[in-house]
């Protein structure tokens, strides 16, 4: 006769059940945990994930002059050789459209748009790149323009522009503009002429930026370089200091500015055992940190990597972020490495965040957010969609609100700015 248990149950039936839930139990975990895998790798994890929320349509193609990006409060902005546009940065509807006049092309841009204004150097009527002109970039009037001086009536290159201060900054190439210094200032919005810069004797600017309260240039000094301040107000100079240590730097180097304000140049000598490094100065012109480009952690494989200044650092992207001190040229910290074979496709600093999008040779693009201060990783994310659908080339990377806003030009059709929300 069988026996029963207390329960009612005859004995083996508990076990046979916890049995039974076993087998289900472990290949329902079993698919849940691939399921988990493969929804992370596809980009469609929620806490994992990051989507695409809007894109602009395509642009014809572009040319590989006056291209350009700016983010303007809830405004994002891209220049190209015939035109610029805006549109919402919330939902990517087209705002406006400023179509440069007749057949004139878009030369160059400012990199900056301070107080939202932009420049652009236009070619006007085979006058080859001679004229300047300021675009609000909340409605794209065109404020003012200027053509290009020289201080003896006549016509000159605007070989560069930049914005800040309340100055439209313009550099101007051609032996009559060298006569006269290179350099002219006009009120930002309204076009007035200011100043024309006090540039030293036997000197000529290579390059200008603006910061808050002064106008950088670097200088050609017959065969030396300098790095030079000028008074915003009257454009007198207020300092020039040589940018090479124990010897000079050629002036034929080749000069750019990083970052006006703290100011932050890339010097690279033609000779091997020239400079070849990023270098930071005070707002005195003192020399503060040097952060030489030959090495592991600046650059990989002999390529250039994507670098940016923000929050007293530099960051530069060589198979994982790396900080240096400007103040002082130190390494502060590295991330964790990045997968294998992974192409740095964007870079953002600011705000006390550091944001790197890659591409994984044979994986879904992938987001990181690490710390400015520390290195620690914020956020990790894997696109549900590629950045650019298998194109690799972006060329600036925004953030508005919660979103992620990548720009992109090329000389083939792209679409000019993609928002990403993660989720």
């Amino acid at each position: 006769m069988a026996t029963r248990t207390t329960d009612g149950t005859e004995p083996g039936v508990g076990r046979r059940l916890i049995a039974g839930l076993i087998l289900i139990g472990v290949p329902l975990a079993l698919v849940g945990g691939i399921a988990s895998c493969t929804a992370s790798d596809l980009g469609y994890m929620p806490g994992d994930s990051i989507e695409r929320v809007w894109e602009t349509p395509y642009d014809r193609t572009a040319a590989d002059y006056g291209n350009a990006a700016w983010a303007v409060g809830d405004t994002v902005v891209r220049s190209r050789f015939n035109a610029v546009t805006a549109w919402d940065a919330g939902t990517g509807k087209r705002r406006w459209e400023y179509a440069v006049p007749g057949r004139a092309e878009i030369c160059s841009t400012s990199a900056t748009a301070a107080e939202s204004v932009a420049l652009i150097v236009l070619d006007e009527s085979g006058k080859e790149c001679a004229a300047a002109a300021a675009i609000d970039l909340k409605d794209g009037r065109e404020l003012w323009r200027t053509g290009g001086g020289s201080g003896s009536g006549d016509q000159a290159d605007v070989a560069e522009v930049a914005t800040g201060a309340g100055l439209a900054v313009l550099r101007d190439e051609g032996d009559a503009a060298r006569a006269a210094g290179g350099l002219r200032a006009f009120d930002l919005r309204t076009g007035a002429p200011r100043w024309e810069a006090a540039v030293p004797k036997g000197c000529f600017p290579r390059g200008a930026a603006v910061a808050s309260d002064q106008v950088l240039a670097f200088l050609a000094c017959g065969t030396e370089a300098k790095l030079a301040a000028f008074d915003p107000a009257d454009g007198k100079e207020r300092w020039a200091v040589p940018l090479g240590g124990r010897r000079p730097v050629a002036a034929d180097a080749s000069v750019s500015f990083l970052s006006a304000e703290p100011a932050v140049l890339k010097v690279e000598e033609k000779e091997e055992h020239g400079v070849h490094a990023y270098l930071a100065y005070g707002q005195d012109g003192r020399r503060q940190g040097q952060i030489d480009i030959a090495g592991s952690d600046v650059t990989i494989y002999g390529e250039k990597l994507p670098v940016a200044v923000a929050d007293g650092k530099l960051f530069t992207t060589s198979g994982r972020v790396v900080a240096f001190d400007l103040a002082t040229g130190k390494k502060l910290w590295k991330s964790d490495s990045l997968a294998p074979r992974q192409e740095i496709t964007g870079l953002h600093a600011g705000d006390g965040r550091v944001t790197v999008l890659t591409r994984p040779r044979k994986a879904r693009d992938e987001l990181y957010v690490y710390d400015s201060a520390t290195g620690d990783t914020v956020d990790e994310r894997t696109f549900s969609r590629g950045t650019d659908d298998g194109n690799a080339e972006l060329a600036g990377l925004f953030r508005y609100k919660d979103l992620f806003i990548a720009a992109r030009w090329g000389d083939d059709a792209r679409r000019p700015f993609s928002a990403y929300r993660t989720w």
